[in-house]
């Protein structure tokens, strides 16, 4: 558990200076999730494979310890965005490395949670989701992605050729809708759990008001929208192009190592709770992050770390360059497909 730890206590160490004492602390949690993560993983002791049996079982206590810290970090930065007399320039740096954090440790922290067992886990991954105002996505994920992933059923699974902006309002929007029927089909009658959604969203934007007005509320829906959105480039990155074959109609193989996108390096995937090890996650969904394995051989490998390739997916023209060539190379074979049937 050393690295998981490190990697992402460091982060919230900085984000509590920096809501706390402002400069330089703002500056350096910004710089710690962008540019210092980007050159460990370049370091290659730190990309050496992890040994499952040898990590803690679980990683509950990280996991309970970051979504509780979620909330202090949240409603902090929006006091010091709205009420605290720092410069703009050491506001806008505590915005971004915020930001950063929701989308990239919280969300996936919030994602780990929401796959346990322990009602307790789970209710706290709503929370946060809830509180970034995208509780549905504690549906949408388990009961939508998890089942279609890699199909056109999916709507968090971008074919080949689709870029990111177009694919973003489709993946929210699907998520929202295709989460919602998923509820209510195993609840035709009664509320859903969107219910719960809509009054976390309600109490964090009510939260946000009493700290700081309307300033309050549109910075929770700036740091929202921003966290949002970079959960929507993990789902477009650790997808894209890939499919599963249709064995007969309507009807698709089982999902397997091959379905998804991974990235093997060890700082940024230790930011983000292996999150990165998105096969054996697939393939395992209550399987706990630290006992997540990658086999290079058999799993799509990314050319570069997921936050660098969540940039490059900013720009359709030069994601498609990099990577419509790798994602064909993994498409079914039609071919053996039909000596299969």
């Amino acid at each position: 558990m050393v690295r998981f730890t490190l990697a992402t206590l460091g982060m919230v160490v900085l984000l509590a200076l920096a809501i706390l004492r402002g400069a330089p602390f703002a500056a350096l949690a910004l710089a710690y999730i962008t540019l210092f993560t980007y050159f460990m993983d370049k370091m290659a002791a730190l990309a050496a494979p992890d040994v499952p049996e040898a990590e803690f079982p679980a990683g509950d206590g990280l996991a309970a310890f970051l979504g509780l810290a979620h909330f202090p970090l949240l409603f902090g930065g929006i006091c010091m965005l709205t009420e605290s007399p720092q410069p703009l320039g050491q506001k806008g740096m505590l915005f971004f490395a915020l930001a950063l954090f929701l989308g990239q440790v919280s969300n996936s922290n919030a994602h780990e949670l929401i796959h346990r067992a322990p009602r307790g886990l789970r209710r706290l991954g709503v929370a946060v989701y809830s509180s970034v105002l995208f509780g549905f996505h504690a549906s949408a994920h388990p009961r939508v992605h998890h089942v279609h992933a890699a199909t056109p059923r999916d709507p968090n699974s971008a074919p080949l050729g689709m870029g990111f902006w177009r694919f973003a309002l489709r993946a929210w929007r699907g998520g929202l809708v295709e989460g919602y029927r998923a509820e209510r089909r195993l609840r035709p009658r009664g509320p859903t759990p969107y219910t719960a959604y809509g009054i976390g969203a309600l109490t964090s934007l009510a939260l946000a008001w009493g700290i700081g007005g309307t300033a309050g509320v549109l910075a929770l829906i700036a740091l929202s929208a921003y966290a949002q959105l970079q959960l929507l480039l993990s789902d477009y990155v650790q997808h894209y192009g890939l499919q599963r074959s249709e064995i007969s109609p309507g009807k698709f193989e089982p999902v397997g190592p091959q379905h998804s996108w991974n990235a093997p390096q060890g700082f940024s995937s230790a930011l983000m709770l292996n999150a990165p090890r998105h096969s054996d996650h697939h393939a395992h969904p209550a399987r706990p992050y630290p006992g997540l394995e990658i086999d290079r051989d058999a799993m799509p490998i990314l050319p570069q770390s997921l936050p660098v390739m969540a940039v490059i997916a900013l720009v359709p023209p030069l994601w498609r360059r990099v990577m419509d060539r790798r994602a064909r190379a993994w498409l079914p074979d039609p071919a053996a497909l039909r000596r299969r049937a």
